[in-house]
């Protein structure tokens, strides 16, 4: 194998790839990354629960297809300042060079590299900055508790033209439908962190792919895929629903940015359990904070108010994440009295996306 290509194209890609990999492995194939020059030049990888390809161009001045180890490969074309890079195998080596550098990294066993598997059939189509704007708020509410894998994946679920999305921690939830172009029923629970990860890899114009079957979804697009196992199966989603249609005691219409601004302002006054809390006035929120050590916050905003007045008392971190979902809109917050949810919601935006955000607010001691 013998090709030259622009040094930052074969990095950013072959850094995606070597992210996707595991560091820690028994068996140092599984963190190798198969380099396949024919007309254009294939990264992949796979540790058999995800896989990887994505295609770069590249002149190939000899066809071929290697294994070398994934992050060593990133790394040292990511430190190169050339323009072009000039990948060789030599003998048991594959050679980067440079017009005044030369690297060396060793052959790993092609044969002993278990493939990348096919994808599974598609499902439909959907923009790929659409799946971003749905993706990136819904995984935020997934737990990272591995020890509750259900809680750690989105749901995807075709309901004619809307792909929906849905993720819980069971304390706080994200649900959100995009339009897409719907070409099977899909209803598969995948790995948040992996499909935050994947939606920033297409470019904002391509359109996505989803693709499943009983064991995989594959995200697809102009240039890459990535595959990965699926969770359980799908959480009932009954439930959650009527979490959304709640008996509703106070509307608040205000900038997500400016409550986001007085959250952030307020956390460190959140004391040892990391709480601030929202007042309901005529005309305005206050957002206060208080810790016995570090004293007190007290900031207002401005809001239109329709209901009664409440005060409701939340996890900073989960406010801040519920409010960053929705940055440079007005925002509804749907309050409920008592220990109930608070609904955060917005009208859609250009692309089409409607997200609606729920906090569950923190039992106060009287």
């Amino acid at each position: 194998m013998d090709l030259t290509a622009t040094t930052a194209d074969l990095a950013g890609a072959a850094a995606e790839v070597a992210r996707l990999l595991p560091t820690r492995v028994h068996d140092p194939v599984l963190a190798g990354l198969v380099l396949h020059a024919t007309d254009r030049v294939e990264l992949s990888g796979s540790d058999r629960e995800h896989a990887v390809r994505l295609t770069r161009q590249a002149t190939i001045h000899t066809e071929g297809t290697v294994l070398v180890p994934a992050r060593p490969l990133a790394d040292t074309l990511r430190t190169l300042d050339s323009p072009q890079v000039r990948l060789v195998v030599e003998g048991s080596r594959l050679a980067i060079r440079t017009s005044n550098a030369r690297f060396a990294l060793p052959l790993l066993d092609l044969s002993s590299h278990p493939g990348i598997p096919h994808l599974p059939p598609a499902a439909g189509t959907v923009s790929a900055s659409a799946l971003a704007s749905a993706v990136l708020p819904v995984a935020s509410a997934a737990s990272r508790d591995g020890a509750l894998p259900v809680f750690t994946g989105v749901r995807l679920h075709s309901a004619g033209n809307r792909l929906e999305l849905l993720a819980t921690d069971r304390y706080r939830m994200a649900f959100a439908t995009v339009p897409w172009h719907s070409q099977a029923p899909l209803d598969v629970l995948a790995p948040a962190t992996l499909l935050a990860d994947v939606v920033r890899q297409p470019a904002p114009g391509d359109d996505v792919t989803l693709q499943a079957d009983l064991d995989r979804l594959a995200l697809s697009w102009p240039g890459g895929s990535v595959s990965t196992a699926l969770l359980a199966a799908p959480f009932p989603d009954d439930r959650a629903r009527k979490l959304l249609e709640a008996v509703i005691d106070s509307t608040v219409l205000v900038d997500a940015d400016a409550l986001a601004g007085a959250v952030r302002r307020a956390t460190p006054y959140s004391g040892p359990h990391g709480s601030v809390t929202i007042q309901v006035d005529d005309s305005e929120l206050r957002v206060k904070g208080s810790d016995p050590q570090n004293g007190e916050s007290e900031e207002s905003v401005k809001a239109t108010v329709d209901g009664n007045r409440l005060t409701k008392t939340f996890q900073a971190r989960y406010l801040s994440d519920a409010l960053k979902a929705f940055t440079g809109r007005r925002i509804e917050l749907r309050i409920q009295d008592g220990i109930r949810s608070t609904v955060l919601t917005s009208p859609a935006g250009d692309d089409g996306v409607e997200l609606t955000y729920l906090v569950v607010p923190m039992r106060t001691v009287a």
